[in-house]
C-alpha cells in the first residue's frame, strides 16, 4: 500500500473517531444544571419510589391498609415536611405519586417545586429471572421507555431512576454484568435525550456470607462495564448521577467492617472507576440501619473528594418516620419532625458533620431482607 493510500485511511479513520466523539443533545445544559442541583452540598435524595406492593408491605407493618389513598396520605406527609428542600435536592416518585394530586389540589411535582425539591421518577419495570443463570435477575422497561421519559417530562420530573441488581452470592455471572451495565447505558441515553437526568443505579445486593474484600472485586468489574457502555452509548457523564452500594461485607458475613473501613474500600473502588466529569454520588442504604447509613456516610466526607458524595435513600430515611406515625392523623407532626430528624443527620454526613450523639436505639436496628424486591 502506498503512503498515498496510507495516509488517507488514516485521515478517514481519524475522522470516523472524531465524529463519535462529537455530541450536542437538546438538554445537555439543562442536564447539567439539573445533576448539579441535585448534588448541592449538604443535600441528597429522598427514595420513596417503592412499588404500590412494597409500600403496601411497609404499611402493613404499621397496621394500615394499602390502598391508593393510604399511600398519597404517607407519600404527601413525606414531601410537605416544613423546611425538608434544606436537607433534601430532590425525591424519586413512583408513576402513581407523579400523577397524583396532594390534598391541598396541586399535583406532586408542582408541590415538590414550590417546596424547593427536585421531582424524579422510577423509570424501569421491575426484575425478572435471567434464564439458564439461577439467582441472577434481568431488569425490564425499555421497550417504549422513550415515549414514557418524554411524558414524565411534560409532567414535571427532572430526573429518574433506574435499578438493577447484582448478586454475588449467585455468582455473579458476566452475562448478568454485562446486561445490567447494557441496560443502565442504554435507559441513561433514552433518559438524556428525554430531558431526565438519569440516576444509575447496579445495586451490587447485600445478601450472602462474601466479605468486604470480594465485594471491592465485584463492584469494581460492575461499574467498569457499566462505565464502558454508557461511553459506548454516548451517555454524558456530567449529566448523570451515580446511585451504588456502599463496599461492606454480606449481610451474612462474620466480619464486620467499620464505618472507616467501609468509607476506604468505597472511596478506592470509586476512585478506580469513576470519571470526576460526574457530579453526583448518590448512595443507597441497600438495608443498613438508619445509624449504619448515616455514619458510614459521614466517613467517606472527611476528606474532600472529587463528586459530591451524598445519598438516596428510602428506608434509612423513613424508617422512623413509619414507627412514628402509624397511620394516626394526630401523629403527622411528629412523623415529619422525625424526618427531618434523620434528615438533618445525612446532610450533615454529607458534609462530614454528623455527631451521633442523641440516636435512639431505634436507630440501630437493621433492616435487611434478604432478596429484597423493591
Amino acid at each position: 500500500m502506498s503512503f498515498a493510500v496510507k495516509s488517507s485511511v488514516v485521515s478517514k479513520a481519524v475522522s470516523r473517531r472524531s465524529t463519535v466523539v462529537v455530541r450536542a443533545g437538546k438538554y445537555d445544559e439543562e442536564l447539567i444544571k439539573t445533576a448539579k442541583a441535585i448534588a448541592s452540598p449538604g443535600k441528597g435524595i429522598m427514595a420513596m419510589d417503592e412499588s404500590n406492593a412494597t409500600c403496601g408491605k411497609r404499611l402493613e407493618t404499621i397496621g394500615v391498609e394499602n390502598t391508593e389513598e393510604n399511600r398519597r396520605t404517607y407519600r404527601e406527609l413525606l414531601i410537605s415536611a416544613p423546611g425538608l428542600s434544606q436537607f433534601i435536592s430532590g425525591a424519586i416518585l413512583f408513576e402513581e405519586t407523579l400523577y397524583q394530586n396532594t390534598k391541598s389540589g396541586p399535583k406532586f411535582p408542582e408541590a415538590m417545586n414550590a417546596a424547593g425539591m427536585i421531582p424524579g421518577i422510577k423509570v424501569d419495570k421491575g426484575l425478572a429471572p435471567l434464564i439458564n443463570s439461577p439467582g441472577e435477575s434481568w431488569c425490564m422497561g425499555l421497550d417504549g421507555l422513550d415515549a414514557r421519559t418524554a411524558d414524565y417530562y411534560k409532567v414535571g420530573a427532572r430526573f429518574c431512576k433506574w435499578r438493577s441488581t447484582v448478586n454475588i452470592a449467585a455468582g455473579p455471572s458476566m452475562n448478568a454484568v454485562r446486561d445490567v451495565a447494557y441496560g443502565l447505558a442504554r435507559y441513561a441515553a433514552i433518559a438524556q435525550a428525554s430531558g431526565l437526568v438519569p440516576i444509575v443505579e447496579p445495586e451490587v445486593m447485600l445478601d450472602g456470607e462474601h466479605d468486604i474484600d470480594q465485594t471491592m472485586e465485584v463492584a469494581e468489574m460492575v461499574w467498569a462495564e457499566t462505565f464502558k457502555y454508557m461511553a459506548d452509548n454516548k451517555v454524558m457523564f456530567e449529566g448523570i448521577l451515580l446511585k451504588p452500594a456502599m463496599i461492606t461485607p454480606g449481610a451474612e458475613c462474620k466480619t464486620r467492617a467499620t464505618p472507616d473501613q467501609i468509607a476506604d474500600y468505597t472511596l478506592k473502588m470509586l476512585r478506580r472507576r469513576v470519571p470526576p466529569a460526574v457530579p453526583g454520588i448518590m448512595f443507597l442504604s441497600g438495608g443498613q440501619s438508619e445509624l449504619e447509613a448515616t455514619l458510614n456516610l459521614n466517613a467517606m466526607n472527611q476528606s474532600p473528594n472529587p463528586w459530591h458524595v451524598s445519598f438516596s435513600y428510602a428506608r434509612a430515611l423513613q424508617n422512623s418516620v413509619l414507627k412514628t406515625w402509624q397511620g394516626k392523623p394526630e401523629n403527622h407532626d411528629a412523623a415529619q419532625s422525625a424526618l427531618l430528624k434523620r434528615a438533618a443527620a445525612n446532610s450533615a454526613a454529607q458534609l462530614g458533620k454528623y455527631n451521633p450523639e442523641g440516636e435512639s436505639k431505634e436507630a440501630g436496628e437493621g433492616m435487611f431482607e434478604k432478596g429484597y424486591v423493591y
